[in-house]
């Protein structure tokens, strides 16, 4: 059936499912399917690292097959309609209703509709109270859960907090009521009993005149309030060692793995940093651990060190010379994608470029150090001039600057300031590239910032319309985020229950892939609005009193709203907070003192890792003063006919490294390794006979070479692709 389809759609390769490293088990020998979800297209939905963690801890266990979906692109989803084909999971190809849950990852709000696009294309009825028990369990995680009420309606259960440990809980919990063949209810139930799982039904909100919540009321008398699950330590718990690796290149095309979680640093507008707290960093050995094992399974170019702020990781600079010392000679490129300026350090950046000058990217946020310390980021001008000096005296060719605008009491001389301090780093850039990008401030909810009010639609497109005009005067090249696209996200991050027949009304009418500026339409919205009678000012361009019910004021980041209340006054008196890890505890609530607490990594556990690297022969081999080139002839059959050319060079050069393969490379900024390939075929056209020449350091026995490839190219279950000789 799908191969029928692929030839008629874009990007074929979003939707073949045998990817290196995917799991596929014998369906009718588990107890319970798990479809796990990523409500927009592929590319974006392979960078994210909480679906790969939750697809390996679904797998380890013997009764459990869990398999993943995302969203279709445009095209695709048009033919699924016309056939009436139902949407199917990537692994088994079977439709999402034969599973026995459906577990949603909510990162944005801009998703809300393509979730009911998918639900839809699955057939299965949009309203909880149109679904029975032959019906999956539809749960949601992820950020938006910590204000999901816009989808209440939709889901029968969201996960505040950490995954790992609730996932199987949820899994056993509907494993049993499956076993005892009870009612719908009865699950429910039995799901409230788990901590740090929110049951919407449980709760009824009640409205004043005025529109106002006036309370929100639990109807069960043990199951007033719902409170975050808090991962005590990250090294025990499971991280992907064999993360899937995708055939066409994705948002964030690389090894990616979380050294830490949480963030101390109090940016009064990051929702990130108060949900995810408190701080855990995971150990310098652990991690080496990880990566090792996750090279070698991969075959990635490039790793990526994440956490809220990786600089402020406090074991970084001996990790990053650890690491940098194993893995320079294989080519593999360490960044540091989230990095706060005063954690830069000239070390730091000459590590990073060793292989090659992974992106940079300063955050100062705001143009003035006033408006800085009314949000609470510390850096200075002066901080942030020097940052961008070292890295253009290091080599790098280009700096992304990243600014907001609307941030509480912002005025015209803030605006004017970044206009400044992005010209005065240009100056000192002598001539090479500076990026700027803007977005508007949206106050998320558990933020001091929950009670401000968000700019309207015109002030967005005043403020970015000003920018774009004096960048551009000062050679800066300008990136703005659409204002409509900030507006919605603002309604929908603080929206309530009466925003559900508004989302389904707009998805009825077209939306869906809101992310994606040439899918989203903001008239399908307006109308739905408009339709409903809901007027979107009394969600954005409004000021919440300090005793006002908030829609997610039953839910619980562990951080008080007490805490939050005193950094939105301080924020008024332009006052900074310090960093709790400098030493004195800021009381926000969220440690217990006994099992949850900050965790901070030590350097000195580094220490044996520096003999074990020396020990690592896998994919470390000896230079030799030759080299051999290697010409292959090799097919490409069935499902691999759908890989484009360029997906089919990765395909390869993922390969080899996995192999072991000692691969000569290019020199110079970028290093590449001698791949040569025969002319291209289109895409979807079968071949029995393709070459490509290897240039190896050494040499090798033509059957060795053609034995170890073949192990570790790419399996499709109708035939794939094959080194013949």
């Amino acid at each position: 059936m799908i191969e029928e389809i692929l030839p008629l759609v874009s990007k074929p390769s979003r939707y073949l499912g045998s990817e290196v490293n995917s799991i596929h088990k014998d369906l009718s020998r588990v107890e319970l399917k798990v479809a796990l979800i990523f409500p927009d297209l592929y590319e974006v939905g392979m960078s994210n690292l909480g679906l790969q963690i939750l697809y390996q801890i679904l797998n380890q266990h013997p009764g459990i097959a869990a398999e993943r979906a995302y969203a279709p692109g445009v095209d695709m989803e048009r033919i699924l309609r016309e056939r009436k084909i139902p949407l199917l999971s990537q692994e088994s190809r079977i439709p999402l209703r034969e599973f026995d849950i459906l577990g949603f990852t909510l990162p944005t709000e801009l998703n809300y509709s393509t979730v009911l696009s998918i639900l839809d294309l699955a057939g299965i009825p949009h309203y909880c109270r149109e679904r029975d028990a032959s019906y999956p369990l539809v749960i949601g995680g992820g950020p938006c859960a910590f204000n999901p009420e816009p989808l209440a309606d939709f889901f029968e259960a969201f996960v505040l907090g950490d995954g790992e440990e609730v996932i199987l809980e949820i899994s056993e919990a509907v494993a049993q009521w499956k076993r005892l063949r009870g009612h719908k209810e009865d699950l429910l139930k039995a799901l409230s009993r788990i901590p740090g799982v929110y049951l919407p039904s449980f709760f009824e909100p009640r409205y004043l005149p005025d529109g106002r919540i006036e309370k929100i009321l639990p109807l069960s008398a043990d199951y007033q309030k719902v409170e975050k699950r808090v991962l005590a330590e990250l090294d025990p718990a499971p991280f992907p060692s064999k993360p899937i690796i995708p055939f066409m290149n994705v948002i964030h095309d690389r090894l990616n793995l979380e050294i830490a979680r949480g963030c101390t640093r109090g940016c009064r507008f990051c929702q990130a940093g108060i949900i995810y707290r408190p701080t855990r960093e995971r150990s310098p050995r652990r991690i080496a651990q990880i990566v090792e094992q996750a090279l070698g399974a991969t075959g990635y170019e490039e790793l990526s060190l994440l956490s809220l702020s990786t600089g402020d990781y406090r074991a970084v600079d001996s990790l990053l010379t650890c690491l940098t010392r194993r893995y320079a000679e294989r080519k593999i490129a360490i960044s540091l994608p989230s990095l706060r300026v005063g954690s830069v350090s000239g070390h730091l950046l000459q590590e990073i470029k060793k292989v090659r000058k992974t992106g940079l990217t300063i955050a100062p946020e705001a143009g003035t150090q006033r408006l800085r310390n009314v949000i609470n980021k510390g850096s200075t001008n002066e901080e942030i001039l020097q940052v961008a000096r070292l890295a253009f005296q290091l080599g790098w060719q280009s700096i992304k600057l990243y600014f907001m605008t609307g941030l509480p009491t912002e005025g015209q001389e803030d605006l004017e300031a970044i206009i400044d301090l992005a010209h005065r780093i240009k100056l000192a850039s002598k001539g090479k590239k500076v990026n700027l990008s803007s977005s508007t401030f949206i106050p998320k909810p558990m933020t001091p910032f929950q009670w401000e009010p968000q700019i309207t639609l015109e002030e967005m497109e005043a403020r970015r319309g000003f920018l774009k005009r004096e960048i551009g005067k000062k050679r800066i090249n300008f990136k703005g985020q659409e204002s409509s696209l900030s507006l919605l996200e603002g309604i929908l991050a603080r929206g309530d229950r009466r925003l559900a027949p508004v989302i389904l009304s707009a998805f009825r009418r077209g939306a869906r892939l809101d992310t994606w500026s040439e899918h989203f339409r903001f008239d399908l919205w307006q109308q739905a609005f408009i339709e409903h009678g809901i007027d979107p000012n009394f969600y954005t361009n409004r000021r919440r009193e300090p005793n006002e019910v908030l829609p997610w004021d039953h839910l619980s980041c562990r951080v008080t709203k007490d805490f939050l209340w005193e950094e939105a006054q301080k924020a008024r008196q332009e006052l900074t907070t310090p960093d709790c890890l400098e030493g004195r505890c800021l009381e926000c609530g969220v440690c217990d003192f006994e099992k949850i607490n900050l965790k901070s990594s030590k350097p000195e556990d580094l220490a044996p890792l520096e003999e074990e690297a020396k020990s690592t022969t896998r994919l470390r081999a000896p230079k030799f003063e030759w080299t051999t080139r290697v010409r292959s002839r090799f097919s490409k059959l069935r499902e691999a006919r759908f890989l484009s050319h360029l997906e089919l060079v990765s395909c390869f050069s993922r390969a080899v490294r996995r192999a072991g393969l000692p691969l000569e490379y290019s020199g110079g900024f970028h290093p590449l390794p001698k791949i040569s390939f025969g002319p291209p075929l289109p895409v979807g056209m079968e071949s029995l006979v393709e070459y490509v020449d290897f240039k190896l350091n050494g040499s090798i026995r033509p059957k060795d070479f053609t034995e170890t490839l073949n192990q570790e190219l790419p399996q499709f279950a109708s035939g794939g692709l094959r080194i013949l000789e």
